[in-house]
């Protein structure tokens, strides 16, 4: 059988964000297998299964078997509803979820100071991220992205190139919380408390993920040229 997809364009030559773009549901695939398509989205499938040490062959039956599944794409077509859709889904949600990650660590670190799996300087990370999170929002929401809900600006290459850039940080800051984490590794003898950051920690990271991915591949591409 051949690496072709439903589009008929091979996967493997074939941009980790032009799939997860036009395939719905190849994100989690990516996920799983922890292929950055947001940050990273700008390499082949090839190239990034031959980084990760993964078997080609492997992914692709993976992404044939989401597109025979033809499950529908969730995000809306207008800019406007697009855009809103980031702002409730990821925008709000970072700002609700990221001060209580924070608090849970602190009390991590400090309840299981002792511990040899102990999460040490994760409450510094989290609030790091928080801070330089909350600042990338907030020029989105007073630059960018009103910008964008007036169709344009000569000079919106300027403001979409620095998120990118800061883009490009965040994904630094998702590796260090997974070192942080040992990839939300729970030990065996942790308390509720901890398995809570994991969970919580493991959801930011999916979240920022896709949020990122959302705009780097879906949004900022309309305004390009």
């Amino acid at each position: 059988m051949s690496a072709t997809d439903l589009h008929g364009s091979a996967f493997a030559h074939r941009s980790l964000a032009d799939i997860a773009v036009t395939l719905p549901g190849a994100t989690q695939v990516f996920r799983q297998r922890k292929l950055d398509f947001c940050c990273g989205g700008r390499v082949s499938l090839a190239e990034a299964a031959i980084a990760k040490g993964l078997p080609l062959e492997e992914v692709e039956a993976d992404l044939r078997d989401v597109a025979t599944l033809g499950l529908p794409a969730t995000l809306p077509e207008a800019t406007e509803d697009l855009i809103g859709l980031i702002e409730t889904r990821y925008h709000a949600v970072h700002r609700r979820e990221l001060p209580e990650l924070v608090r849970l660590a602190r009390r991590v670190e400090a309840v299981h100071k002792a511990h040899p799996a102990a999460p040490h300087g994760l409450a510094h990370h989290l609030e790091t991220m928080a801070g330089e999170l909350e600042e990338h929002m907030r020029k989105e929401e007073q630059i960018l992205f009103p910008l964008m809900r007036r169709g344009g600006h000569p000079m919106i290459a300027q403001p979409i190139a620095a998120m990118l850039a800061e883009h490009d940080d965040h994904g630094e800051h998702l590796r260090e919380l997974e070192r942080l984490t040992a990839d939300f590794t729970v030990p065996d003898d942790a308390c509720p408390t901890w398995r809570a950051l994991y969970v919580g920690a493991r959801k930011l990271a999916e979240d920022l993920v896709e949020h990122i991915h959302t705009e780097n591949n879906i949004l900022f591409p309309r305004f390009a040229g």
